[in-house]
């Protein structure tokens, strides 16, 4: 059996193994009889599991290089257990067995569904010709880039243009700059402008945001951090271009002359796929049959379920309609998305305490934090950008945008009116500072790991982080004190 098809039956099976149980029924019956625990009982030791599992991320491939290559899944596994096995102790397997189903069902399954159709369909589109990476063209595809996030998505847009621009770029010596800003634009800061370009932002309509009030209250903020990172970007790329050896210089006009295949895109039915998973996950939020099933007392709703199984089905179209050839061309393998779910997969179990003690408000060990961002019942929102953001920089930013929206007092039409630099603050921080990290937002560590099976040398974890702590926190800091003070 080929990886491609093992993997498309794994996802499936995932999907349908769950429907024979499922007895439909109303939302709202779904939760009775689910195992519950007071999260404000928990201590932060429990996120030591968590923070085992970033510094693995962060340390292994530094001082173990082939030892993580081989063995992420099992380290992976191993945190996790480190986490379910002491929870199922103290608080019981069956409570266990609960938040284990939870967290798959309603987040992991869902994201790795979503994941791996956009990296299943955007694989199958190859930018023919002989594009060269200067100074002018990297930027280019920045700027496209930024510009599509809000409308396919972060990681739609990151999945289609990473590869061109690695193609672009592959003969270049210096490129690492360009895969981390191209993390930092159209991996997060670019996908602020509409409900589908993040997963806080969508959250955020589904409670009552107009679909429209981020385009027009984050507009300004995203364009002044978009233009300034460009201007950064190609100031630092001029720079080390003219340090390229001179073949490399010289490649553009000598490409042109020698070029035997003409710039065009190969597998465009891909580009309509992407549109079909981009409607699928909007179809989610707008469409509302009224039905459920629960798996071990967490709801699924239909329109969710549909949604899953319509970009499983979009995804496995797009292996049929594009070439082996084409995807072995364009340096398609598996390995990206198999890291990506595997290491995921260790994330989303361990953060679990993480995410409860910050639904625990005030009463919770990280009550400190919540009660920051208002004084004397009045926001603060400087503190609301930033205490989001870093939260957001290494938990899933959008249960964190999700918790702080709720801080603020939960009513979407009070918080986009007297309330509006509160969500703004809110929605930035969501998005823009999950730049700050690889594990800050999905694509983040997909492109990082794509990048590298193509021979680009990326920044280690706290190396990355030195990259975003130099360029994106001024940016922020100034981005404070003109809208959020």
């Amino acid at each position: 059996m080929t990886v491609s098809r093992a993997w498309i039956l794994a996802v499936v099976g995932i999907a349908v193994s769950i429907l024979p149980a499922a007895a439909f029924a109303s939302e709202a019956a779904v939760h009775a009889g689910a195992p519950h625990f007071d999260a404000a009982e928990l201590s932060v030791f429990w996120v030591l599991p968590f923070a085992g599992m970033l510094l693995s991320i962060a340390v292994f491939p530094l001082i173990a290089p082939h030892f993580w290559h081989h063995h992420f899944g099992k380290i992976a596994l191993f945190w996790a257990l480190s986490f379910l096995g002491p929870f199922a102790v103290f608080y019981g397997p069956a409570l266990t067995l609960y938040e284990l189903v939870h967290v798959s069902v309603a987040d992991y399954i869902p994201f790795i569904i979503l994941i791996g159709a956009l990296y299943t369909v955007s694989g199958g589109v190859r930018v023919t010709g002989s594009l060269v990476g200067t100074p002018g063209v990297n930027a280019s595809f920045l700027a496209l880039g930024t510009f599509l996030a809000s409308l396919m998505g972060t990681t739609g847009a990151a999945m289609l243009l990473i590869r061109p621009l690695l193609k672009a770029n592959e003969k270049r010596c210096h490129k690492v700059h360009t895969v981390v800003f191209f993390i930092f634009l159209v991996a997060n800061i670019g996908g602020s402008l509409t409900p589908l370009g993040d997963p806080p932002l969508f959250l955020g309509f589904l409670h009552g945001v107009d679909f429209f009030w981020t385009t027009t209250h984050l507009l300004a903020p995203m364009l002044l951090i978009s233009v300034a990172l460009l201007a950064i970007y190609f100031a630092i790329e001029c720079y080390w271009f003219k340090r390229e050896p001179p073949a490399v210089v010289k490649q553009p006009e000598e490409s042109l002359e020698s070029a035997s295949e003409k710039l065009g895109i190969e597998g465009k039915i891909n580009l309509l796929l992407l549109l079909g998973i981009v409607v699928s996950v909007l179809l989610a939020g707008v469409w509302h049959p009224g039905t459920a099933f629960s798996v071990f007392h967490v709801p699924v709703a239909g329109q969710n379920l549909a949604s899953a199984l319509l970009q499983i089905g979009i995804a496995v179209l797009s292996l049929k309609l594009t070439s082996r050839e084409s995807r072995r061309r364009n340096a398609f393998t598996w390995f990206p998305i198999v890291e990506v779910a595997k290491l995921f997969a260790g994330i989303f179990v361990t953060i679990i305490p993480a995410i409860a003690i910050l639904k625990a408000g005030s009463a919770g060990a990280l009550g400190l934090i919540v009660d920051a961002v208002n004084h004397h019942g009045q926001p603060l929102n400087h503190m609301y950008f930033w205490a989001t953001g870093m939260l957001s920089s290494f938990l899933d930013n959008a249960p964190t945008y999700l918790i702080f929206f709720n801080t603020a007092g939960g009513d979407a039409d009070r918080l986009m009116t007297e309330l509006g630099t509160t969500l703004l603050a809110i929605s930035a921080g969501a998005v823009f500072m999950g730049a700050n990290t690889y594990i800050g937002n999905a694509p983040n560590f997909m492109v990082k790991s794509i990048a590298e099976e193509r021979g680009v040398k990326m920044p280690s974890f706290f190396g990355y982080m030195a990259w975003s702590g130099t360029i994106l926190l001024p940016l922020f800091g100034v981005l404070t004190l003109i809208f959020f003070l």
